[in-house]
C-alpha cells in the first residue's frame, strides 16, 4: 500500500570521498515512512544512480535487536539486501539529520541481510572508539563486513564467458572467487593494477552477472604501495544484473576482496584500495582487519569518507 506524495527529507551522499563528486553517489529519502516498494522502486529508476536509499523505523524485531533504523536499497534494476556505499551515505545522511544511537559509539544498521553495525573514528582506528564516537564531528565510517554466503571458484563456463567479454586470456587471472555477501560478485584477480586499469569491456558479453577485478599495486616495503594516496590495490566493478555497467565506488565488492585475500596475505590486515579511476573518480576505501566484537573471530571493517551534495526535500 502507497502513500499520496508529500515533500520528504532528501539528500544525496558522494561517498568514498572527501571532495565532493569524487566518489560515489547515494541518493538517501531520510523519511520513508508509508511508502511502499514500487514507489522506492521508481524513484530508484528515477535518481538513476547505482543506489537509493529510504531510511524508515527499525522493525519490532530489529530494534528488539538493538536496530536504529532500517535501511532499504534500491539499485534501478531493483532491490538487494546490503550494499557497502549506500550503508556508509545513508549512516552520514542519518547522523547529520541528528540521528542518534541507542549505542554509544556504534549505529546499528537493519537491511535485509540482517543488522550491520557502523563505527566513526576522527582518524584511520576504526576500532576501540570512544563512546561519543558516533557523534563527534567529521571522522570516517566505517561498516563491519557481513559474514560470506558463499565462498567458491568461479565456475568453469561462467570464468570463461567473463574473460572474454573483458578482454582477458585464461593466463591473465591470477585466481577467482564466487564471493556473495547479499549482492553476490565473481571476482577476478589480476596480476596487476595496469591491468585491470587497461579493460575494455564488451558489456554485451557480461549478461546477467557481477563482476569485480582487482589488482595490484607494486609493494614498497613497510606496507606501502604506489598507488594513488598509497593504494594497495585497483578495483573495478561492473554490475549489469543490478542496472550499473560500471560502479564508481563498490564497499560490498571491497568488503569481499578483503575477505578472500587478506587471510592468505595477499593483502596486509590494512590498507587503501583504488576505486573509479577508469570513470575519473578518485574513490579511496579504507580497509582494516581487527578483532570482532566477539574477540575471537576477525572483523573485516571497511571505511570511507563522505560528503553531502544536496540536502532538502523531494516530492515522493
Amino acid at each position: 500500500m502507497s502513500t499520496p506524495p508529500r515533500l520528504r527529507p532528501f539528500s544525496q551522499v558522494d561517498v568514498f570521498t572527501t571532495t565532493p563528486y569524487r566518489g560515489n553517489p547515494v541518493a538517501v529519502v531520510r523519511d520513508a515512512v508509508g511508502l511502499g516498494a514500487e514507489q522506492m522502486a521508481a524513484f530508484a529508476r528515477w535518481t538513476n544512480l547505482s543506489e537509493t536509499t529510504f531510511l524508515l523505523p527499525p522493525s519490532p524485531e530489529g530494534a528488539a535487536a538493538g536496530a536504529d533504523y532500517r535501511l532499504r536499497i534500491f539499485t534501478p534494476a531493483g532491490e538487494l539486501p546490503f550494499a557497502g556505499h549506500p550503508t556508509l551515505g545513508s549512516c552520514h545522511a542519518w547522523l547529520a539529520a541528528g540521528g542518534t544511537p541507542r549505542i554509544a559509539g556504534t549505529v546499528v544498521q537493519e537491511c535485509g541481510i540482517g543488522l550491520v553495525p557502523l563505527r566513526r573514528s576522527p582518524t584511520t582506528d576504526l576500532t576501540d572508539l570512544p563512546d561519543d564516537a558516533t557523534s563527534s564531528p567529521g571522522g570516517r565510517l566505517a561498516f563491519a563486513a557481513p559474514d560470506l554466503l558463499a565462498d567458491e571458484p568461479v565456475d568453469l563456463s561462467t570464468l570463461t564467458a567473463i574473460t572474454r567479454a573483458l578482454g582477458l586470456e585464461a593466463r591473465d587471472v591470477v585466481d577467482h572467487r564466487f564471493l556473495d555477501n547479499g549482492p553476490g560478485w565473481c571476482v577476478l584477480l589480476l596480476g596487476s593494477a595496469e591491468k585491470v586499469l587497461a579493460l575494455d569491456p564488451d558489456f554485451t558479453g557480461l549478461g546477467d552477472l557481477a563482476i569485480g577485478v582487482v589488482g595490484p599495486y607494486t609493494a614498497l616495503g613497510d606496507g606501502r604501495y604506489d598507488g594513488p594516496d598509497g593504494a594497495a590495490v585497483e578495483v573495478r566493478g561492473y554490475a549489469l544484473d543490478m542496472g550499473i555497467p560500471e560502479d564508481p565506488v563498490t564497499g560490498s565488492l571491497n568488503a569481499v576482496v578483503a575477505q578472500w585475500l587478506q587471510p592468505d596475505g595477499l593483502l596486509p590486515a590494512e590498507y587503501v584500495a583504488s576505486q573509479g579511476t577508469a570513470l575519473g573518480r578518485a574513490g579511496r576505501v579504507h580497509v582494516r582487519r581487527a578483532v570482532g566484537d566477539d574477540g575471537r573471530a576477525d572483523t573485516v571493517w571497511v571505511g570511507g569518507d563522505a560528503v553531502t551534495c544536496i540536502d532538502g526535500t523531494v516530492l515522493l
